[in-house]
């Protein structure tokens, strides 16, 4: 019903009305029924069906949210430093997932573990007590113990002892970080004491030098004295050779070479029931001495090589032997601490005692007048031969001295030892002029050259070095054997060639002018101890005996 009014409806309000015009009767519709009207089709409106309301319905209230769980704090590892690269987050995170997990460490580990800690600890406490300053003088060293409320000595202890207590004591005062503290009570009570006394008048000025004796002075003069003559011929004889037009330098050295490679053994001798340590032949040739580590050292004839004496008295094995350059005096030294003088009968002359320690080398002045030996107690002393009176005791090597020896013209000596370095003294100021740096282990013997400028050093390290005293280097190096290099020793006559002895069992002879091997001697059964040449013959001794060969005299 409502969709046929609505269609009535708007056809009704669709049919057009026709206007008239003021004079023109009204006609009626029916009259133009031939005539259709133009009646335009009627387009129905759409009317949007009404929509019915929705609803309302209430919303659910929703439900508190439960509270975000706070995450843990990250503790970030420490900044790099020196060097090292910043973990990522990634790695922070792997690190600490692995430090919340405990590992079992084995028995064997933590054994280890310890040990290791032990050793780093010791190494530590050395390299402390190695930067210490620690006093030498022995008075000193009690009233530094005193101090740190320590007994200033033990007993049976000797200086050299007392100082090293001193020393690992210092270490582990201040490891601990109490040796300031006590030192520093301990100058604040002294200064304090010191403020109570009253004042002196005047000051004592000590000197910083330890003063010689008088005896000392003399020798010096005599030393300056002697080597000034020495020196001058020297340089004469040196002079001569070059400006000469007679004069064949090479051809002198060829021939010497010539003479050294034809060296043969001359004779072999059982010398000792124990091993010997040390040989040496008299100037003129005739007399030779070996010692042995049954403390006896032994005198023979030249060239019967017959026993003469035996000399008796150390109560210790002896370590070396000596020849005087003027007379057939001879001197030995031991492990018991002394140097003995000797005559060729076995009577003891001299007995030189002060070293702390066992001796090592030994060897004369080339006046004959003093003696030097090397020791094990850090230094070399200087011995009158005629009065037994020490002269001189010398300190430099920061550890054993084991090799002395003396310049031809009596002016230098050179001392070697454990330290790895060679030291040039000056006998007439007693300063230490030149020190020689290079060989890497130990070393055990330093000869000087005749020609006055040359110096030769072999050690553990199985070579042997030459020195050049004018330019202040290593001049040339020689890797001579295959073991450690016991003894070096010039030719004395012109130092045209250089014999070497190592333990390797064999001796070698070097030239030189290149330093190129000119002979090897082998043949022994055991160590090469030590070597000597003197006089046109060469002495080389093994263990447990010796073996004598002759080569013509050079010149």
């Amino acid at each position: 019903m409502d969709i046929d009014e609505e269609s009535t409806v708007s056809t009704s309000v669709a049919e057009p009305s026709i206007p008239l015009a003021d004079n023109q009767p009204a006609i009626d519709a029916i009259s133009f029924q031939p005539v259709q009207p133009l009646i335009t089709p009627a387009i129905p409106t759409l009317v949007a069906p009404s929509i019915a309301p929705i609803p309302t319905v209430p919303l659910p209230v929703p439900r508190p949210l439960a509270p975000i769980p706070a995450r843990p704090p990250v503790i970030r590892p420490p900044l790099a430093h020196n060097g090292d690269l910043k973990a990522s987050d990634s790695d922070s995170d792997d690190e600490e997932m692995e430090s919340t997990q405990e590992y079992e460490i084995s028995e064997e580990s933590r054994l280890v573990r310890e040990r290791m800690d032990k050793a780093r600890q010791e190494l530590l406490m050395k390299r402390r007590a190695a930067a210490l300053a620690v006093p030498t003088n022995d008075n000193a060293v009690r009233a530094r113990l005193r101090r740190l409320g320590e007994p200033i000595t033990l007993f049976g202890e000797r200086e050299m002892e007392r100082r090293e207590r001193l020393r690992t004591l210092m270490a582990k005062l201040d490891a601990e970080g109490q040796l300031e503290s006590l030192m520093k009570a301990h100058e604040e009570e002294e200064a304090a004491a010191a403020a109570a006394l009253p004042e002196p008048e005047e000051d004592v000025q000590y000197p910083f030098y330890t003063e010689g004796s008088q005896a000392l002075l003399e020798a010096r003069r005599e030393i300056a004295k002697y080597s000034i003559v020495k020196s001058a011929l020297r340089l004469h004889r040196a002079r001569r050779k070059r400006d000469d037009p007679d004069e064949d330098l090479d051809a002198e050295v060829d021939w010497s070479l010539r003479q050294a490679a034809n060296l043969a053994l001359d004779c072999s001798e059982i010398g000792d029931d124990r091993p010997l340590s040390g040989c040496s032949i008299s100037h003129d040739g005739k007399m030779l001495a070996t010692c042995s580590l049954s403390g006896v050292a032994k005198v023979w004839s030249m060239p019967q090589v017959k026993k003469v004496s035996a000399l008796k008295g150390h109560t210790e094995r002896a370590t070396d032997v000596a020849f005087s350059p003027i007379s057939h005096q001879l001197a030995t030294a031991s492990a018991d601490r002394t140097a003995r003088l000797w005559n060729l009968e076995g009577t003891v002359l001299r007995t030189f005692k002060g070293h702390l320690d066992r001796l090592a080398r030994i060897a004369y002045h080339p006046s004959g007048k003093y003696l030097g030996t090397a020791s094990f107690d850090k230094t070399w002393r200087l011995w009158d031969v005629e009065s037994g009176e020490e002269l001189l005791l010398q300190e430099g090597h920061s550890r054993s001295v084991y090799g002395i020896t003396f310049h031809h013209d009596g002016s230098l000596a050179a001392t070697c030892g454990l330290d790895s370095l060679a030291r040039v003294w000056d006998l007439r100021s007693g300063r230490s002029i030149l020190l020689f740096q290079g060989h890497v282990k130990p070393v055990l013997s330093v000869s000087f050259s005749p020609n006055g400028y040359h110096l030769a050093t072999g050690g553990e390290d199985n070579t042997c070095r030459i020195w050049d005293l004018r330019k202040r280097k290593s001049l040339y190096i020689i890797p001579a054997h295959s073991n450690l290099i016991s003894q070096v020793k010039f030719e004395p006559q012109e130092g045209y060639f250089l014999v070497t002895a190592s333990y390797d069992m064999t001796a070698k002879i070097w030239s030189s002018r290149d330093f190129r091997p000119v002979k090897t001697l082998s043949g022994h059964e055991s160590k090469v101890t030590s070597v000597d040449v003197v006089g046109g013959q060469c002495l080389l001794i093994s263990v447990p005996d010796f073996y004598i060969s002759k080569l013509n005299r050079v010149g």
